[in-house]
């Protein structure tokens, strides 16, 4: 599996999938939970799948009973399942702020804390 830059929004994306593993995602249904417009959301799909993170496919529906085309569906690889666990959690770790009494805080130059 190739590596994927780690972006806030990137995050988000994982994140949704991650609620429930198990189940598809469509386009829209991302977009209306991320609140990303598609020309921000479908280039983050497109890196995580060719990533291998991301896994697509075409909803099987019979489009004149259902009155719709059918949907690309995307969901976690096993392997993105994991990684994106790994990646969350290291970003999570890296946000945290330090512990109290910690060297590192940050602050305006010349100020106080």
């Amino acid at each position: 599996m190739a590596s994927v830059r780690m972006t806030v929004a990137v995050a988000k994306v994982l994140r949704v999938f991650l609620e429930d593993a198990s189940q598809p995602r469509y386009g829209y249904e991302l977009m209306q939970v991320t609140g990303f417009p598609s020309g921000k959301l479908y280039p983050i799909v497109a890196r995580l799948q060719a990533a291998g993170w991301l896994i697509k496919e075409q909803e099987d529906i019979d489009p004149s009973v259902v009155g719709r085309p059918p949907r690309r569906m995307y969901r976690l690889s096993p392997d993105g399942i994991q990684t994106a666990r790994l990646e969350l959690a290291a970003l999570s770790e890296q946000l945290r702020p330090p512990a109290e009494g910690v060297q590192g805080i940050l602050r305006p130059e010349g100020g106080a804390l």
